[in-house]
């Protein structure tokens, strides 16, 4: 399943809105194990859809020799209308092997896929014989199916060559190295500061020492002055230097794009929690006009955090509007929840968001107590700091800045219990560093849908819940 090097030839990607990248020149050779990584909108799913053939470069030109066979799976997949998502995935990667592809081109293909399917698929992946290119943020795809990674930011394709943890390795230490370079221009902006400081008062006092020697009819001298006037070309000098330095830094610490650090603020003390479960139930059914689950049996404590795995359609989302007090839930057995305002609800669309509000409203209508001065701290924590930002309207936000807003809500009234349905679908690697970030710090209880592994063990999930069967059963450890 061999193929000759594909070449892409200063390669250019434009809209009238923006430019995703310019001056790719690479050459894919076979077998290669690509990942396309970068924030949402970046481009790339249209760098894929180049490849593919579907779309034609800005500037420059590609070089697809005959041997190459495409097999491509978007990210929306249209067809299919009577499946689940994780059933459209197999169907449509079904029909892209069935093409004997030498090139895999894949688009965040993990998105929906319960735990059977995820694992069936990394599988496939790992055993794939030809060339693999795919656009993920799945840390787990990312660690284990790749070897080259081709970072989409700020207009440019940046590449390198390595595993996952190696790349991340080697993006900390340049990054720890440039902030080191930056204190440093601190510590010599401070020092020149303060010689030309005190250079001017020395230039005071020599000056003080001439008039008295002017008024004492005694000839004055203009070499302190001269001095002084030195001191503040050099100054002016050194100043420019460590400012255009210090910029180059700035621009080249932005190139590597790791996350900014959020370092959340919540409402919820601890005088909050009490030493009762949190939830508890007992011989629960719940479901719609026929029960979907029986004998739930469920604790969780004040504190406790746990997930609930299962196959698409087993009944997990179903068990959370329970939970969360849905009047379209039918009933029975022995439930003890929280009330309905002392759970929040987290999911991957964002629907505690009102777009037609303002960042700024978004949290004001949360806590209207609060001065304007505490609300704005409070965004800031979030990463919200300029004014425009502040008061853009919901429905403008990139999903990012969506789930940081989100997560403000969150800090800024703290439910008891934290529910979580899917919420790392569709993250960026920055958003979903954040996502972590804050749940980590999370003080109250959690309840989590998610297939995503290496996200659940990053927030400390204790307790798995296998719903299977239409029962729940506690995971032995």
């Amino acid at each position: 399943m061999t193929h000759q090097p594909i070449h892409l030839q200063n390669i250019g990607v434009s809209f009238p809105q923006k430019v995703c990248f310019e001056g790719l020149t690479v050459q894919i050779q076979s077998g290669s194990r690509i990942a396309l990584i970068g924030q949402n909108g970046s481009g790339k799913s249209t760098l894929l859809k180049l490849l593919q053939g579907q779309v034609d470069p800005t500037e420059g030109g590609l070089k697809i020799p005959t041997d190459v066979r495409f097999g491509y799976v978007p990210q929306v997949i249209e067809t299919f209308d009577s499946l689940s998502g994780g059933q459209r995935l197999n169907k449509a990667l079904t029909q892209a092997l069935s093409l004997d592809p030498t090139v895999l081109l894949l688009d965040e293909p993990t998105n929906h896929l319960d735990l059977r399917n995820r694992r069936s698929l990394m599988r496939l992946l790992q055993n794939y014989p030809g060339t693999l290119i795919i656009a993920s943020h799945d840390v787990e795809v990312l660690r284990n199916c790749i070897d080259t990674f081709w970072r989409i930011e700020n207009g440019t394709v940046h590449i390198f060559s390595g595993n996952y943890d190696d790349y991340m390795r080697e993006i900390s230490i340049k990054r720890a190295s440039i902030e080191q370079d930056l204190s440093h221009l601190n510590q010599q902006k401070k020092e020149t500061h303060q010689a030309l400081m005190k250079e001017q008062t020395r230039a005071s006092k020599s000056r003080l020492r001439g008039e008295k020697h002017i008024e004492q009819r005694k000839w004055p001298t203009i070499v302190s002055d001269e001095k002084a006037r030195r001191a503040v070309e050099t100054s002016g000098y050194k100043k420019k230097a460590i400012s255009d330095k210090k910029q180059g830094l700035i621009e080249k610490l932005s190139d590597l794009r790791l996350p900014e650090i959020i370092k959340p603020k919540f409402s919820l003390t601890p005088a909050a929690f009490g030493s009762k479960p949190l939830v508890s139930i007992s011989e629960g059914t719940c479901g719609y006009k026929t029960p979907l689950l029986k004998n739930i049996s469920l604790s969780l404590g004040s504190r406790g955090r746990l997930a609930l795995l299962g196959a698409n359609g087993s009944g997990k989302t179903t068990l959370l509007k329970a939970i969360f007090g849905d009047f379209t839930i039918t009933l029975s057995g022995n439930w003890h929840v929280p009330k309905q305002e002392e759970i929040g609800y987290l999911d991957q669309h964002y629907g505690t968001l009102d777009p037609h509000k303002t960042v700024l409203e978004t949290i004001h209508d949360l806590v209207s107590t609060w001065p304007h001065a505490d609300i704005r701290r409070h965004l800031n924590d979030f990463l919200f700091r300029k004014n425009e930002e502040v008061n853009s309207l919901v429905s403008t936000l990139s999903g990012g800045e969506k789930a940081r807003l989100s997560l403000a809500q969150i800090a800024a009234k703290t439910p008891k219990l934290l529910i979580l349905d899917e919420i790392t679908n569709n993250l960026d690697l920055e958003t979903r560093a954040h996502v972590i970030e804050v749940l980590q710090n999370y003080p109250g209880a959690m309840i989590v849908i998610s297939h995503d592994e290496d996200f659940l063990k990053a927030i400390f999930i204790e307790e798995f819940y296998d719903i299977t069967h239409k029962t729940i059963q506690r995971r032995r450890s």
